[in-house]
């Protein structure tokens, strides 16, 4: 009988086709979303192109404006691209939201509020103690520093959803400047929690309900808002997003929590 490997380095058929099974099986092993380029000594990122928008910010040391960009490339389907842009300021995470919006970023020694809403927004309208919050359409990436005086709305965000990570809220109390009784341990009673890691929880609060959507800026309507609380780093730090959409647009949801996840947990690929 002869010998299978030497037929095919005889035959030019066989050798084509063993040599297309081997780049088949080797493109199989690239981590999801990248591929080769022909000529490129680094991996390019395939996804859809979707316009960057910087965002102005205000806080603690003063203004600052915002980044300057073109696009972005991001790993989103491309019927959803079409109706996304890439808002971020100077410092921190961007999120994407629906084209044509505005954005405005607060900031202080906690960490930072960015903001994503149809209408125009200056820092004086967000920083006024009369201001009762948003109570329309709205996404609110929220970002509390676990090292500074953030750790406090850390510690709170995960008593509600985060008990493997119980041990840093025992040490804020510990500190004495909190005390055990300020913590409500537990979720919401009316969110819906969806668990992706032990670090990542996806959630829904219902309409006309208090819960994590409602934690910071965002006011109860007849409308859901959905997000997700993810612990950032060791420390840790937490980033919590809140999205509420018009009603025209609820199939951008998943979209721009998935992409809060990814540049989150996987900052490299961004």
């Amino acid at each position: 009988m002869r010998d299978s490997n030497t037929a095919f380095h005889r035959r030019p058929g066989n050798f084509v086709l063993a040599a297309m099974i081997t780049t088949l099986i080797a493109l199989a092993a690239v981590p999801l979303g990248w591929l080769p380029t022909v000529g490129a000594t680094s991996p390019q990122k395939i996804g859809a192109r979707i316009p960057f928008v910087g965002c102005s910010a205000d806080g603690q040391t003063g203004p600052v404006n915002a980044p300057r960009g073109t696009t972005v490339v991001l790993p989103v389907a491309a019927e959803l691209a079409r109706r996304l842009s890439y808002y971020k300021p100077e410092g921190g995470f961007g999120v994407l939201a629906p084209r044509g919006w505005h954005c405005f970023q607060i900031y202080g020694s906690n960490g930072s509020a960015l903001y994503v809403g149809p209408q125009p927004m200056v820092a004086s309208d967000l920083s006024t103690g009369t201001w009762s919050g948003f109570a329309g359409p709205i996404i609110e990436l929220l970002y509390e520093y676990g090292g500074t005086s953030g750790r406090f709305t850390v510690a709170e965000i995960i008593a509600r959803v985060f008990p493997t990570h119980r041990e840093f809220v025992d040490k804020v109390i510990e500190e004495g400047f909190a005390s055990a009784d300020s913590f409500q341990f537990g979720p919401f009673p009316n969110d819906s929690l969806a668990y992706r890691t032990r670090d990542v929880v996806e959630f829904q609060t219902p309409s006309d309900a208090d819960g994590l959507g409602t934690y910071s800026r965002l006011r109860k309507n007849a409308e859901p808002i959905n997000g997700v609380a993810i612990l950032v780093g060791e420390t840790p730090d937490l980033a919590l997003l809140s999205v509420r959409l018009p009603q025209s647009q609820p199939d951008l949801k998943s979209a721009i929590i998935h992409q809060l996840v990814r540049e989150t947990t996987h900052p490299a690929n961004q």
